[in-house]
């Protein structure tokens, strides 16, 4: 992790995200899996040198990157969330219930805890460009089957999880 990355989101002593900052980003997972259908990833690393708190593949193809912020000061330091943008088809932040609504009234919005997530403001649609949609689409899958190989076979010594 960057220090950038680390003054953006406040990180526990192993180097991982806040404990709100993760029980945001299962909530709001739950919801986009169970409520709209889509495949999420966590922490997904974008070619702009960006990563991706959450990033959700809807059945059609249509990309959602969700920000997650934990708390006021986490969103006061981040410049850098519009740069998601030329990544998705929507951009929401998430935050925790307990966070007044602090965000951009153009961005979309969603609240989530450890359980379940909503949307509180729906996120404009702007379409990725076909060259775009197909390139992140080829990052995904071999995100995506390198997090379930890395899982069967962690290396000599380890125990697969699967």
């Amino acid at each position: 992790m960057s220090s950038a990355d680390s003054e953006r989101t406040p990180v526990l002593v192993d180097g991982r995200q806040s404990t709100t900052a993760l029980r945001v980003q299962r909530g709001v997972m739950r919801f986009l899996r169970g409520v709209h259908d889509m495949a999420c990833y966590a922490e997904v690393p974008l070619t702009n040198g960006r990563r991706a708190d959450v990033l959700g593949v809807g059945p059609k193809g249509e990309i959602w990157i969700v920000e997650i912020k934990s708390s006021v000061q986490d969103f006061r330091v981040d410049t850098k969330w519009h740069e998601y943008r030329e990544f998705c088809d929507r951009f929401f932040f998430c935050k925790p219930p307990e966070l007044d609504d602090i965000f951009p009234a153009e961005e979309g919005l969603m609240v989530a805890d450890g359980h379940e997530g909503a949307i509180l403001r729906p996120a404009p649609l702007d379409a990725l460009a076909g060259a775009r949609r197909k390139a992140l689409m080829l990052r995904l899958a071999r995100i995506g089957a390198d997090r379930v190989h890395g899982l069967m076979d962690p290396g000599p010594g380890q125990t697969p999880l699967v």
